[in-house]
């Protein structure tokens, strides 16, 4: 029986690059479940100068914006990670293969979306435990899917930029 059209499309779209996503939702749920063995809330280790690991729980979003709200703001980033989630594979669906810049930036966010609402789901609240400080500044504690979606943007961005600066040069 012939392939169908839409079949062959399927294998050469950006899903192909859904192995990323997956595998980095297992490294960011396994990191997770071992600081909640291994930590009490608010332990901290140092693990190098300038780097700790410190169990927090993160009620809101990123930075902790909106933490201290009444729960509210547990289900508003749980529904709008779970539509951006849902967009994000519609354009990884329709992107061919080859723009592999900019299916790694979606897979990228795809990953840190979907592992920090199994978090909301299943705890209502993010775990965060990666602590960068500089003397008595401390940045908000982070997480694996975090870097994730950090990554994952400043790609979209550079993927803007020299695409923009192609089409100038053109």
């Amino acid at each position: 029986m012939p392939k169908q059209k839409s079949d062959i499309k399927k294998r050469f779209s950006g899903l192909q690059f859904l192995w990323l996503s997956l595998a980095l939702i297992i490294i960011d749920q396994v990191t997770k479940q071992w600081v909640i063995r291994v930590f009490d809330l608010y332990e901290s280790i140092e693990i190098m100068p300038y780097l700790n690991f410190t169990y927090v729980q993160n009620f809101g979003a990123a930075f902790s914006f909106l933490s201290d709200q009444g729960g509210w703001q547990r289900w508003l980033f749980t529904l709008l990670a779970i539509a951006v989630s849902a967009i994000l594979l519609i354009w990884l669906r329709r992107n061919p293969v080859n723009m592999w810049r900019q299916n790694l930036a979606f897979a990228l966010i795809l990953a840190g979306a979907v592992g920090n609402v199994i978090d909301r789901l299943v705890y209502g609240y993010v775990i965060d435990f990666i602590d960068v400080y500089i003397d008595n500044w401390h940045w908000p504690a982070f997480n694996v899917a975090d870097m994730a979606i950090t990554i994952g943007a400043v790609l979209m961005l550079l993927e803007a930029f020299f695409e923009q600066r192609q089409e100038q040069q053109a």
